[in-house]
């Protein structure tokens, strides 16, 4: 029972009803902001997830026999319902999530910006015909994989989900999502979007549960013909091997630790500002957010001076106060990993230059930190700190600082800031990021593919590359009656 007013229940989806978990077990949600259980969540049986499957495989029959005219037509009023019902999407997020309501707000917007935009290029994805013998028809079709068994982590609650729903669907498949137990409210309140535009039964449904159990009975399953994850490089791997022992394709879009480099020629301050609105987005918990800061040594002290500047005029507090510029952090698991590599570097030698504490309030709240002198090996410089942290270091050669910034296993996203343009056609060619931002800190479009190389996963979301994982290419040679 929610004890915070206005917070929207969460249910499971199966078939085209709302429905609690066969077993009734249940797990509390937390205001991250407060600490408090303001409702819970169900926790999906094998039962239940074998009826999601079965409501899958009809979905998929259904759906991809739907003309196009049809489903497109039901998606646009999906886009439509999202945007309407953006404040309480919005309100829902931040009281489960913790993050400022305007960013929560502005999340549910551009979440139907998403969709909207996949609708039309999912009408675009065109087969060919290819020259051939005489007497032969040659062809090339595109056509959906089938159901897909869909994992999204809680830091952004509609856009992840809606990524990879807005895809799926587009394209002619059927879905299956669990969403994470921190913010069930937010994904149900996105599938309802979906629900209420006339999509059919089966189409689209959402579960929640123990992740472990979850994922290994929904991979295993013959009905499951992809399975698309984004959480942690660990996590990410252990799916991707899951799928593989059952030679289904998978779609991973896992951690990273993303290196800037501000150059020489740079504008520091600049430079600073941006880094600085970026690395504190979403109190850091962002995939591509800016994390290790290499700075060439003759801007390294403006530098510094601007982002610590910067970071001491942000606001922290609750999301729903119209004030606040950082929310909390999700929860507790973050605020221990915050504290930790920040002690772990200040042991090291770093100094703390602003922030380095939890608050002392209730609530996962962590000051946002800016750490300088940062040695190599500190933890902070090679594991990904998904929370308000920003080690600052400086370098004399560019080549170095390409060196250190292509050091780590991970391959997400990376900035750069120069004036020169040869410079950014080296920092383009020699960085290894699937997601690169040239003199700004720029988040991902539905326009423009996104996505990881090396430990950060494989595939695309957004942009027309987002279909390929939800198709199929089929090669037809028909011989002509002669």
């Amino acid at each position: 029972m929610s004890t915070a007013p206005d917070y929207p229940s969460a249910r499971l989806h199966i078939a085209g009803e709302w429905r609690d978990a066969a077993g009734h077990k249940t797990a509390p949600v937390m205001n991250p902001a407060t600490e408090e259980v303001i409702g819970t969540v169900p926790l999906a049986t094998t039962a239940d997830l074998d009826d999601a499957l079965d409501a899958a495989e009809q979905g998929f029959r259904t759906w991809r026999s739907t003309p196009v005219t049809r489903r497109s037509e039901i998606l646009h009023r999906a886009a439509d319902l999202i945007a309407e019902r953006a404040a309480d999407i919005g309100r829902g997020m931040t009281l489960e999530q913790g993050k400022p309501l305007k960013e929560a707000v502005g999340e549910a917007t551009r979440t139907a910006d998403t969709l909207r935009w996949h609708i039309e290029d999912a009408r675009r994805a065109y087969g060919r015909t290819i020259p051939a013998a005489p007497g032969t028809l040659l062809s090339v079709r595109r056509e959906p994989i089938g159901p897909v068994a869909a994992f999204v982590p809680w830091n952004f609650p509609v856009g992840g989900p809606n990524r990879k729903i807005s895809s799926a669907l587009a394209a002619g498949c059927s879905m299956i999502i669990k969403g994470s137990e921190e913010t069930p409210a937010t994904a149900a309140a996105l599938v309802a979007c979906y629900t209420d535009a006339g999509l059919p039964a089966g189409v689209l449904n959402l579960v929640f549960g123990e992740p472990a159990d979850v994922s290994a009975r929904l991979i295993a399953s013959p009905v499951t013909r992809l399975v698309a994850f984004t959480g942690s490089v660990p996590v990410g791997k252990l799916l991707a091997a899951k799928a593989g022992e059952v030679m289904k394709p998978s779609l991973m879009e896992l951690g990273g630790h993303a290196p800037v480099i501000v150059c020489a020629d740079a504008d520091p301050a600049r430079a600073a500002r941006s880094a600085a609105r970026a690395k504190f987005f979403n109190a850091g918990q962002v995939c591509t957010s800016p994390s290790r800061f290499l700075v060439h040594e003759s801007r390294y002290e403006d530098f510094t001076a601007a982002f610590v500047k910067a970071t001491e005029a942000l606001v922290v507090g609750d999301g729903l106060d119209a004030a606040t510029t950082m929310g909390p952090l999700a929860n507790e698991r973050r605020l221990a990993a915050a504290e930790r590599l920040t002690a772990d570097a200040v042991r090291r030698g770093a100094t703390v230059r602003t922030g380095g504490l939890r608050a002392d309030r209730a609530g996962y709240f962590f000051a946002p930190t800016v750490l300088t002198d940062v040695a190599a090996d500190a933890q902070v410089m090679s594991e990904e700190p998904f929370a308000p942290l920003a080690p600052i270091v400086p370098f004399s050669d560019l080549d170095s600082a390409l060196a250190v910034a292509n050091s780590l296993p991970f391959g997400l996203a990376a900035y750069g800031f120069t004036d020169s343009a040869a410079t950014a056609e080296k920092l383009s060619a020699e960085l290894e990021a699937g997601i690169l931002s040239i003199n700004h800190c720029g988040g991902s479009v539905h326009e423009a593919p996104s996505g990881g190389v090396k430990d950060s996963g494989y595939g695309r979301e957004g942009g027309p590359e987002a279909l390929d994982s939800y198709l199929v290419t089929k090669r037809v040679s028909h011989l002509l009656a002669g």
